[in-house]
């Protein structure tokens, strides 16, 4: 009975390991949440070039924008589901930035976001 208990309790440390692991949300790349935002959102090119890049109006400047406009829809239309602190703080920012400082464009944004999503979900 003893070694019925044992295993029993390897089999379930085991499942709730397993668990553990597939529950573990996925996140967005760690490797650019070293962008100075704050200094981009007050350089009006640097603001323009991401601003660009992500409405699809010209050519990213570098894989830097490429990666960070590529993720801002899905963080957007999923409150940052896969971010980290870090681009939670930064997304927060830059939208909090949008809303106040250029609206019309802000409209734009969460327009585009939400064709984003619906193409994606039509793949």
């Amino acid at each position: 009975m003893a070694r019925l208990s044992h295993i029993a309790l390897v089999i379930t440390v085991n499942v709730l390991v397993l668990m553990c692991i597939l529950a573990e949300e996925e996140r967005y790349t760690d490797k650019y949440d070293d962008v100075d935002y704050h200094a981009a959102l007050k350089n009006k090119t640097l603001r323009d070039e991401y601003y660009n890049c992500f409405m699809e109006i010209a050519p990213c400047q570098s894989p830097r924008q490429t990666a960070l406009t590529g993720m801002f829809s899905e963080a957007y239309q999923t409150k940052c589901k896969k971010c980290t602190e870090k681009q939670k703080e930064m997304f927060s920012t830059i939208i909090d930035w949008y809303k106040k400082n250029e609206p019309d464009k802000w409209q734009l944004v969460v327009a585009k976001t939400v064709e984003d999503m619906k193409k994606k979900a039509t793949q």
